[in-house]
């Protein structure tokens, strides 16, 4: 539905892929005055009239920000999902940058609409999951580690902003995997390993979501008002070993124990991040969303299916390095005759 123009626009994680796409599309809005970006370190790609202000969400310098430009959109997208640095901080950005953000949305007069990157991983994955999460479906087994964990926490202090604050128009989106050219992440790393690991007797259904397509959705909900809860993923599923043949992998069956410790060697080797245990469990039971409230709700659906997705990232990537082959033929070999070399 048309709302007022938002006039200042706070975008949170702009140093990041999708935040700097986000805030380089808004810009470009003749009916927004400023894009505000904020991170904690400098965006390596030029924001155009984006201003950048270096400061930490999880600070009170947020609240100030807000306040004296007189923000009334904030598009929140600083959910990390890589672990790049210890969990404990990772929680901190995730969780005490939410809550310090979100007060300061509360005590804000100018605020009235706050949009917010949240996961479908808060739907878990799990052997007895149904066929299909509808933004109604609670998780047959809750998250218990990660950033699934803490997107669920986010979720619940949103639901509680919008209890105190009935006057804002609050979108929270449920994205699934990204995939496109521009996305590097621990499942984009993953497969472009030279050999995949899989865990063996599992080939989980997965979905994709073209970063040009999340980057729409986002758009749509920053200039228009659609409050509620929403699925984003692209059309249609792939089994995990349909994904890995278009992508011209070789996979290896292993033990689930041992994909632990070959996500550890891509560390070291691939540049990989090693696989969290919610990866893990995706790429061991998949996990399938429906987008159809997405798609009545803003008479729109995604451009590209997850096949598309999938196939736009691979045309535009070339493999990495990964592990090196002798050395993971090697560990294969002796994972597949029950436990590590010696």
């Amino acid at each position: 539905m048309p709302a007022a123009a938002a006039r200042v626009v706070l975008v949170t994680g702009v140093s990041r892929f999708l935040g700097a796409r986000v805030a380089n599309t808004l810009q470009a809005d003749p009916g927004i005055e400023r894009v505000i970006g904020v991170d904690t370190v400098p965006p390596s790609t030029p924001l155009g009239r984006t201003e950048f202000v270096r400061v930490d969400i999880r600070t009170p310098s947020i609240a100030k920000i807000i306040a004296t430009a007189e923000v009334d959109t904030v598009v929140h997208l600083n959910l990390v999902t890589s672990q790049t640095v210890s969990r404990a901080k990772v929680k901190e950005f995730n969780v005490i940058g939410t809550m310090q953000l979100l007060a300061a949305c509360q005590r804000s007069p100018d605020m009235r609409k706050l949009v917010v990157r949240s996961s479908a991983a808060v739907y878990g994955s799990s052997p007895m999951d149904p066929a299909v999460f509808t933004e109604r479906d609670e998780p047959v087994e809750a998250p218990t580690s990660g950033y699934a964990k803490d997107a669920v926490e986010v979720e619940g202090y949103v639901r509680g902003l919008r209890r105190r604050r009935g006057d804002l128009t609050v979108s929270v989106l449920r994205f699934a995997n990204f995939l496109g050219p521009g996305v590097d992440s621990p499942l984009t790393r993953y497969l472009t390993m030279p050999v995949v690991p899989t865990v063996l007797g599992f080939d989980p259904r997965l979905q994709f979501l073209h970063e040009d397509d999340g980057v729409e959705v986002l758009r749509r909900m920053t200039v228009e008002d659609h409050p509620g809860c929403f699925n984003v993923a692209g059309d249609g599923v792939l089994l995990l070993s349909q994904a890995l043949r278009r992508a011209g992998r070789p996979y290896v069956p292993v033990p689930a124990p041992s994909m632990s410790m070959l996500g550890d060697l891509g560390r070291r080797f691939g540049g990989m991040s090693g696989f969290s245990p919610e990866l893990l469990r995706w790429l061991t039971y998949g996990r399938v969303i429906d987008n159809t409230a997405l798609v009545n709700e803003l008479a729109w659906r995604p451009k590209h299916g997850s096949e598309a997705a999938l196939a736009d990232f691979l045309s535009a990537r070339a493999p990495g390095p990964g592990v090196p082959l002798q050395l993971f033929d090697r560990l294969t070999a002796a994972f597949s005759r029950g436990g590590p070399p010696g």
